[in-house]
Formats: C-alpha cells, sequence, structure tokens
C-alpha cells in the first residue's frame, strides 16, 4: 500500500503559530514600481495558476516564489544594443553561472510570448558567453572589474571574479540555457563568434581537467577554517587515476570534493556536451567542433560505465557520488543539483534507470548521512549548511523526480509547512524547527518552486486543483 503523507506530522509547533497568525495571505513580492523586470507573459502565468490552484498557502508561495528572479535579482541594459542582464543570487551580489542559469530556465517556456522577456533571457546568454571568455574555471562573477572578499585566494584571480572554485556543472549550466533559449525561441543569434570562442573554452577546459598528462592549470587554496572551502595537495585536490572522467575541484553546493570525479556532474557533462555538438552540427555548421564534442561525450560515458556503479550492501548497485578510479568512492548524496537524485531532471538518465531507482531509494534512506527526518520535515541536506539542515530544493528535485502523486503531495506538504511564515523558500532549515534556516533571499530555490508547482499542474493536476 502506498504511503500516505500528512502535513500534521511534519509541522512544528513555532511554524504553525506563525502560520495560525496569517489566515490572509498578502503579497511579499516588492511593489509594482520597486521591481526589478516585469514580464506580461510571467503575470499572466501566476494569474492563470492561481485561479487553479485550490489550496491559498500554495497559491500564495506560488506568487511569491515564481516571479521572485525578474522582482529582485537581474539587472537589464543593452550595451550598444546588445542584450546584456546580470543576475543577481539573492542575497549575495554576484552571478554564479549555475545559479542564473536555474533562476530564469522556468521562464524559457514564456519566452515566445513576450519579446521583452526573452530579450532578457538572450541577454543572460549574453553575460553568460563574455564570463566563460574571461575565466572559463570560475563559478562566480561580479558586475564588473570590481573585486572581491575572496581576493586574496591562492588561485589565478581577476578583478571581475567573485569566486574562483572549478565546478564543472557552472559550465554545464551555462550550456543548457544556451540550448534551451535556442530551443525555446528558435533564436539563433547568441551563437556568434564570441559563443563559439567560449564554447571551444568549455572543451578545452574538460580536457584538459581529465588529467591525462598532468595536474593541469587549476589549483586552489584558502586561507579558512572551513577545510571544504579549499584543496589539499598543492590547490590541486585528492589524486585520481586518469579514466577519462573529468575532475571536479567543488561540488555545486561549492564545497571541495573528496574524490575528484563527481558522478552527477560527469553524467551532466556528457549531457552538454551532447547538446555543443547538436548547436555546431544545425547552427554553426562547424562539423569538427560538434564531432569534438561528441567524442568527449562518448569517452565520459564509457568511463561512467566503467567506474560510476558500485555495490551497495542494502540497495544493491547504486550510483556513487564521488569516485577517484583506484577503487575508492564516496557513498552519499547532496541537496545540490545535479546531486544523484537530481539526474533525471537534467536529462542524465531516466528515472526509470534500475540503478537510478536504487539510488533514489539509497539516497532516501538512512544509508545516506546527508538524509534527515525530523519533526519540522525530511529531506536532503547538504555538508554545505551544517547537519541536520535540510535543503528545499532537495524536497523540490524530489518531487520533479517523481512518477508518484503520494510522493509528489508529501514533496508539497512538505514544503508549505517549512517556509516559516515568510512566504519563500530558503536555503535549508531544520529539521526539528522550520524556523531556524539560512538565506531567507535565495531565488534560485523560490523560482525552482515556481517551476515544481507548473509542472505539477501540467502533470498531476489533481494534486493542485483540489
Amino acid at each position: 500500500m502506498a504511503r500516505m503523507w500528512s502535513r500534521r506530522a511534519f509541522l512544528s509547533t513555532p511554524v504553525a503559530a506563525a502560520l495560525a497568525q496569517q489566515p490572509t495571505f498578502e503579497s511579499r513580492r516588492p511593489a509594482a514600481g520597486q521591481r526589478r523586470f516585469t514580464s506580461p507573459a510571467v503575470e499572466e502565468a501566476i494569474s492563470s495558476a492561481r485561479r487553479t490552484i485550490a489550496d491559498p498557502e500554495i497559491s500564495w508561495l506560488f506568487e511569491n516564489c515564481f516571479p521572485n528572479t525578474l522582482d529582485t535579482t537581474v539587472e537589464y541594459t543593452e550595451p550598444n544594443g546588445r542584450p546584456d542582464t546580470f543576475v543577481l543570487t539573492g542575497d549575495i551580489h554576484a552571478m554564479w553561472l549555475r545559479d542564473s542559469t536555474a533562476q530564469v530556465w522556468p521562464y524559457l517556456p514564456l519566452a515566445r510570448r513576450d519579446e521583452k522577456l526573452r530579450k532578457l533571457l538572450l541577454g543572460v546568454v549574453n553575460r553568460q558567453t563574455r564570463c566563460i571568455l574571461i575565466d572559463p574555471y570560475a563559478n562566480a562573477f561580479n558586475a564588473g572589474p570590481t573585486g572581491s572578499e575572496w581576493a586574496k585566494d591562492r588561485t589565478r584571480m581577476k578583478p571581475e571574479l567573485h569566486e574562483r572554485k572549478w565546478e564543472i556543472d557552472s559550465l554545464c549550466y551555462a550550456v543548457r540555457l544556451a540550448h534551451g533559449y535556442w530551443k525555446a525561441t528558435g533564436d539563433t543569434q547568441a551563437f556568434d563568434a564570441d559563443w563559439r570562442q567560449a564554447a571551444a573554452l568549455i572543451v578545452q577546459t574538460f580536457r584538459e581537467q581529465q588529467r591525462k598528462s598532468g595536474p593541469g592549470p587549476y589549483r586552489f587554496q584558502r586561507v579558512t577554517a572551513v577545510p571544504t572551502d579549499s584543496l589539499p595537495n598543492g590547490g590541486f585536490g585528492n589524486p585520481a587515476k586518469p579514466c577519462g572522467l573529468i575532475q571536479s575541484g567543488f561540488r555545486p553546493s561549492d564545497d571541495a570534493c573528496i574524490f575528484p570525479y563527481l558522478i552527477p556532474s560527469n553524467f551532466f557533462a556528457a549531457v552538454s556536451l551532447d547538446q555543443l555538438a547538436e548547436i555546431h552540427t544545425t547552427v554553426t555548421q562547424d562539423a569538427a567542433a560538434a564531432a569534438a564534442c561528441r567524442d568527449l561525450a562518448a569517452e565520459v560515458r564509457a568511463a561512467l560505465s566503467r567506474h560510476a556503479t558500485v555495490k551497495h550492501p542494502v540497495h544493491g548497485d547504486i550510483y556513487a557520488f564521488e569516485v577517484d578510479a583506484y577503487g575508492s568512492c564516496l557513498l552519499m548524496d547532496d541537496c545540490g543539483i545535479p546531486g544523484l537524485v537530481s539526474m533525471p531532471y537534467l536529462g542524465c538518465v531516466p528515472a526509470t534507470d534500475p540503478t537510478y531507482r536504487n539510488t533514489r531509494a539509497f539516497s532516501f534512506s538512512e544509508s545516506n548521512p546527508f538524509y534527515y527526518k525530523g519533526t519540522a520535515g525530511e529531506g536532503l541536506g547538504s555538508p554545505h549548511s551544517g547537519l541536520d539542515m535540510i535543503w528545499p530544493m532537495g524536497i523540490i528535485a524530489r518531487a520533479l523526480t517523481s512518477d508518484s502523486e503520494d510522493e509528489i503531495r508529501h514533496c508539497l506538504a512538505t514544503l508549505k509547512a517549512t517556509h516559516a511564515g515568510t512566504g519563500f523558500m530558503h536555503e535549508a532549515f531544520h529539521r526539528n524547527d522550520a524556523a531556524k534556516f539560512t538565506r531567507k533571499w535565495f531565488a534560485w530555490a523560490n523560482t525552482l518552486f515556481g517551476e515544481l508547482i507548473l509542472k505539477t499542474l501540467d502533470r498531476h493536476p489533481r494534486l493542485l486543483k483540489g
């Protein structure tokens, strides 16, 4: 029998009290004149969804969260008539390649109906191209050459960089947005000479980080009391055997990898290389570049088939989180996207893949050291936020990759019960008290929640229509 989930079982006393004091749900959006950007198509999507959603609190959360990126984080300009969009991550005045893609991704289906929105999205692609040309190893960028608090990191810092943590997924997300923008709009003007140069840098960087003939050009150290903020062995990370996989210094959480081959990100890289090959074949007409992308994707997938799967004593064949190709592996899952659970969301593996299904069971079990249950909720956490902290992003990823209405219903109930009366998603909340949360302004989680609601209305409408 399918497990039935009760909202009451996951509702902490402080959160219940906060909600009891708010019988009416007034919008938490900035006043219309204070919003950074307004899209008629997005406003219509909000109105349409709110007319459909039966639960007033879920409807209110959607109204607050879905437009949060546009309301609060985008800086759109047109220097020399070329769209340029800088996207803050939220409470940090910097643009992550990963976050900026994820923040605007749910708006892509609306771009054909809204020219202003289309240009804003094109501006994000253009800005990401500029960022990669500045440094393909950086994860986060300033709006200009202003420097940052991390300027003293022991790596090749530049004033345009906010942070220079090498993360495979940063480049993958830039490819995802460029490809997704093209597919959603049919517009190819982003794929100019600068973009083609950036695409070549992506492939070059992936090749360098296979480290077949040495450690490559990237190293990173930080003077810090937080060990996950720096790489060992002179900044090159722990050793790994060259095998065709791509080494990553850091995870999507910005935490250092223990073993350099981060499996979810290598799956993501293979998908991104396929997307680059498609663009080169169809748009840029560069057969050599397309072949280089396909060859590298095939090499990464062959290495994944040899090294990504391990035998777990309880769950059978599962995907490891990290490996070193010497025989060592890390068995855990993280709420970051890409993580193991979120791989189908990014097109990395089918949700029906037997190894993925086993991995999913592992991730949502006591076998995973970063899966937490408490009186406020249950879900994936991360070393990034410390013990006992659950990430709404992980709950959303669980719902987005589920084919079970009971599981999706449970995820929605948990998200509804753990925003601590704020009307927004947070980075993380304590498993026993949702009023103890981190990052009250985290635009990625907000927009991702909006994407979940729209996809649930499309795929499982009865869960929201009452």
